[in-house]
C-alpha cells in the first residue's frame, strides 16, 4: 500500500492541452474521487498515474518511488475501466431487457441477469485486488449501471475499502457518488486542480464559484450564492424576506424541494423537511416569503472564467 504524489504534471494532446501544472497528493490508503465535468482532465490524470499516457512534463511517485518512467506494467497498479453497456444510451437493465423482451423471455430472468452483470463487475474489482497492488484505479467503473445498481455497488465499494485499505482512486463525474464514497475529493476543471478537500468541506467552504456551482445543488442569485437547504419560506413576511411564487413541491421521501420564483423574476429553489412542507400546506401558486440563512459571495479571484486551451 503507497500513497500518490502528482508534481506538476502537464499533458497536451495534438496541441490541446488535458492537464496543466497539476499537482496533487493522495494519502497512503485512502479513497479519492477525482471529480469533474467531461473534458477536466479527470481520465486523463488517472491513465497518466497509471503509466498509460506520458506527462509531457511532471513527475508520478508512487509511495517514495518515481515511477514516471516507468511502464504500467511496472507500477504495481490495479484497474478497473467502466463496464459499457451494448447501447451506451441505455442502463443496464434496458439493455438486457431490450435483447430479452423481444424473445418474450420472463421478467424474473430479466432480474437474474442484471444481477448478472452486478456481479460481472465485482469480480473485475476483485481481480484487480487479487494481484495485491499498491494502488486501485478506477475509472467511473459504474458509470454505465443503473441507478439502482450503482447505488449498490457504491455501498459494497466503500465496505471493501474499509475491508482492504488500499490507496484507491475513482474517477467519476457523478457528484453525489463521490461524496458518497470518498474520503477526499480533487475536484477538476479544464485542466486543471480547482479544489482538494473532504465532501464536507467542498460543500461547506468551496474555493470558488465553480466548485460552489457543481458540488451540490445552489441557487444563484446575481454575485450571490445559496445552497436550497438555506432558503427558508414562511407564510408572512419577516426581516429581510421577499415575496415569490411556489411553481412546484416536489416530495421526495424525507424532504420537499419547492421551485419558486421571486418578485423579481429570480428562480429559486429550497429544500425543507418534510414536515415543513406539511406545515406549510404548499400549493403552486401560492405566495409566500424567502429569505436565506446563508449565502456566499466570492471575492474577484476566484470568479474564474472559462479558459481557453491550446498548445
Amino acid at each position: 500500500m503507497s500513497g500518490i504524489t502528482v508534481i506538476d504534471v502537464t499533458k497536451r494532446f495534438n496541441g490541446f492541452t488535458a492537464l496543466q501544472d497539476v499537482s496533487v497528493t493522495i494519502p497512503e490508503g485512502s479513497l479519492t474521487a477525482l471529480l469533474g465535468p467531461s473534458g477536466s482532465g479527470k481520465s486523463t490524470l488517472l491513465r497518466v498515474i497509471a503509466g498509460l499516457e506520458e506527462p509531457d512534463a511532471g513527475q508520478v511517485l508512487i509511495g517514495s518511488e518515481d515511477v514516471t518512467e516507468r511502464p504500467a506494467r511496472a507500477r504495481g497498479v490495479g484497474m478497473v475501466f467502466q463496464h459499457y453497456a451494448a447501447f451506451k444510451h441505455m442502463t443496464v437493465y434496458d439493455n438486457v431487457a431490450f435483447g430479452l423482451t423481444i424473445r418474450k423471455r420472463p421478467r424474473a430472468e430479466i432480474k437474474r441477469r442484471v444481477h448478472e452483470l452486478l456481479q460481472r463487475q465485482r469480480m473485475a474489482l476483485a481481480r484487480a485486488l487479487a494481484v495485491e497492488p499498491s494502488v486501485l484505479l478506477l475509472d467511473e467503473p459504474f458509470g454505465a449501471l443503473d441507478a439502482r445498481v450503482r447505488k449498490e455497488l457504491r455501498a459494497w465499494l466503500r465496505r471493501l475499502h474499509d475491508e482492504v485499505h488500499v490507496t484507491t482512486i475513482i474517477v467519476t463525474h457523478d457528484q453525489e457518488e463521490a461524496m458518497e464514497v470518498a474520503g477526499q475529493i480533487v475536484v477538476l476543471n479544464d485542466g486543471r486542480i480547482e479544489q482538494v478537500g473532504s465532501p464536507r468541506e467542498l460543500y461547506d467552504s468551496p474555493a470558488n464559484e465553480f466548485v460552489m456551482s457543481f458540488v451540490g445543488p445552489v441557487n444563484r442569485l446575481g454575485e450571490t450564492f445559496v445552497r436550497p437547504h438555506d432558503v427558508e419560506v414562511m407564510l408572512q413576511p419577516d426581516a429581510g424576506s421577499v415575496e415569490a411564487m411556489v411553481e412546484r413541491v416536489v416530495h421526495l421521501g424525507f424532504e420537499a424541494r419547492v421551485e419558486l420564483v421571486r418578485d423579481d423574476g429570480q428562480h429559486l429553489l429550497a429544500q425543507l423537511t418534510q414536515e415543513e412542507a406539511v406545515q406549510l400546506e404548499l400549493e403552486r401558486g401560492q405566495i409566500v416569503y424567502v429569505r436565506s440563512s446563508r449565502e456566499t459571495v466570492f471575492s474577484e479571484a476566484a470568479r474564474r472564467p472559462d479558459r481557453r486551451r491550446s498548445g
